[in-house]
């Protein structure tokens, strides 16, 4: 059984790579586009709101895809701890309180990838290989 999981394990990370990012550009589509979701406020590109947007679905794309994936999750994940912060932190102590879980757990999982790499199925794997 080893074996099996040890062999799936570069695939699997590609799969939380693809949903984590999948996930995480909804953001950026909504405060960009309001969808899937309206957005209660004005999309302006030159506040904090519209750079997280333009960095949660750009970066979110190349996450998806893979490309790139450590030096963009770096990004992604400092950018989410800068939100936490900034944001939910002030509210209240507790993720669970502040509405902060969805902003550590993003930044928590993509310093994971700027540690692992993006997997089997990306095209960072595909540069890999032909180079």
């Amino acid at each position: 059984m080893d074996n099996v999981l040890t062999q799936w394990r570069p695939r699997v990370l590609s799969v939380l790579r693809i949903i984590t990012a999948f996930m995480f550009m909804q953001h950026g589509a909504q405060k960009i586009w309001g969808y899937p979701v309206a957005q209660r406020y004005e999309f302006d590109l030159f506040s904090l709101s519209g750079v997280a947007g333009v960095l949660e679905l750009a970066g979110g794309f190349l996450i998806l895809i893979g490309l790139f994936t450590r030096p963009v999750a770096f990004l992604l994940s400092g950018l989410m701890a800068v939100a936490y912060f900034m944001v939910h932190a002030p509210q209240n102590f507790w993720p669970l309180a502040n509405g902060g879980e969805l902003a550590a757990l993003f930044s928590f999982v993509f310093l994971y990838f700027v540690f692992s790499g993006a997997g089997e199925w990306s095209v960072d794997h595909l540069r890999n290989q032909k180079a």
